[in-house]
């Protein structure tokens, strides 16, 4: 007898096998800034350990907030796809790629500003700063591969070319950790090598997505969408997206970045111990937004189909996958500290007093993995308002009281509070939103059938 999903569920399949290879390509981003750390957590001199950590809060402004374009870019594609507009899909990407492109030169052109006036912020002894300063200015060449990078891999996945996205991860990052022996262990140039080698990698995986681009994109639309790459009203539709997105992105890097810098100011060991920990927390998050960009991807192939029964089913199945995985990282951390710790560093002090803030990881990731989630889901039905509200009430009303009680009090512990109450007042925001974007795609839909 042949087991048969029930009719809402008959996307299981589909989602698994999406998630399964996002999950892995995702994964490959974290597992190369691990092994940053761990080749400079084991030099003898730890300030280039702490000069990276510090430096690593630029690039979350610089990288990770642009990671809306990823999104975006994502959350258009898919809405095209599930219409079956050829043109659009490629729009998608193109639009995309010429926004990237613009932002990546600015970046390079603005390099030197950007790095005093970030290391003017941070908190950091003088000896720390000038280590960062050197990853920063190895890293920073890298921009513009990155940030088209970002679009490719939102127009793959919004296209469910998965493999596309595995591999351009799996030559970028394994590069990554062969360049960083090499610049690192062998060369000796510690930071700076650390952020040349991520640079360089970057540029080589921009030539595999290019390359796979051309091969998979339908040539006999390209004139059609030339021709309306500037239509201005379609160009606001999609720069008033990704800016809500860009919106999203800042706050919740803004968040991170605060809770580093306070821990700078507890000094060198907290701030590697929080560190160490947020790297755990990074590769819990960017695991799990593999399963949350396949949210997005189905969410907007789903709307565009009109298939808003699958709506709440594709919410419950994501959630329950991203908390199993959030929550094996988060167990394993807590029960097996020596293990997992002792492979970033082997500094003594530092793996013993990471012990006491270990816990913390669980409802932050746990937190996460459910907030992450919903952010797919509105990021897929474009609601990018909606999402915008939410992180900037979590972001004043969660984290920033309980950080500056962390400050005031010197408490490491309320600082870690502040981050898990973040991700949980995300949750109630969206989740109070959430029947009124059923209801309205209800009636979008009752709108759409014929009068009879």
């Amino acid at each position: 007898m042949q087991f048969a999903l029930p009719t809402q569920y008959d996307f299981l399949p589909r989602f698994y096998r999406l998630a399964s290879v996002s999950v892995l390509s995702n994964m490959m981003v974290p597992l190369a800034g691990l092994v940053d750390i761990a080749f400079l957590g084991h030099l003898a001199d730890i300030r280039h350990l702490a000069g990276v950590i510090l430096a690593t809060i630029l690039f979350d402004y610089l990288y990770r907030v642009l990671k809306f374009l990823r999104s975006s870019t994502n959350a258009i594609t898919a809405q095209a796809v599930g219409y079956d507009d050829s043109s659009a899909v490629l729009l998608a990407g193109l639009r995309s790629a010429l926004i990237a492109l613009a932002i990546g030169l600015l970046i390079l052109l603005l390099q030197y500003p950007l790095q005093k006036i970030g290391f003017t912020i941070l908190s950091g002894s003088p000896e720390i700063e000038a280590s960062g300063a050197n990853y920063f200015y190895g890293r920073i060449w890298g921009a513009p591969a990155v940030l088209i990078n970002f679009v490719l891999i939102g127009w793959f996945l919004g296209r469910e070319m998965n493999a596309a996205v595995l591999v351009m991860s799996l030559v970028g990052n394994g590069s990554n950790v062969g360049l960083d022996y090499l610049m690192i262990v062998k060369w000796g140039w510690e930071s700076m090598g650390a952020g040349l080698a991520t640079a360089i990698s970057q540029y080589l995986a921009l030539v595999v997505g290019l390359i796979w681009a051309c091969f998979s994109m339908e040539w006999k639309v390209l004139p059609t969408a030339i021709a309306q790459l500037f239509d201005w009203v379609a160009l606001k539709d999609t720069v008033v997206l990704k800016s809500n997105i860009l919106i999203r992105f800042l706050v919740l890097i803004t968040t991170y970045s605060i809770f580093t810098n306070l821990s700078a100011g507890m000094g060198t060991d907290v701030l590697a111990e929080n560190g160490l920990l947020l790297q755990i927390a990074l590769f819990s998050q960017f695991t799990i937004q593999g399963v949350g960009l396949t949210t997005q991807t189905l969410t907007g192939n789903f709307k565009a189909k009109g298939n808003k029964e699958q709506f709440i089913p594709l919410l419950v199945v994501s959630m329950l996958t991203s908390l199993v995985i959030a929550s094996a990282i988060a167990f394993t951390s807590v029960f097996f500290p020596g293990v997992v710790f002792g492979i970033l560093t082997n500094h003594r002090e530092i793996n013993q007093n990471i012990i006491d803030y270990t816990i913390w990881l669980l409802p932050l990731l746990g937190l996460t993995a459910i907030a992450f989630m919903l952010e797919g889901y509105f990021i897929g039905l474009k609601e990018g308002a909606i999402l915008r509200n939410a992180v900037l009430i979590a972001f004043g009303v969660g984290f920033v009281p309980l950080a500056f009680a962390g400050w005031y009090f010197h408490s490491n512990h309320l600082l870690w509070m502040g981050l898990s109450a973040y991700m949980g007042i995300i949750i109630v925001t969206l989740g109070v939103h959430l029947p009124r974007t059923l209801k309205r795609e209800n009636q979008i839909n009752s709108d759409l059938l014929p009068n009879v």
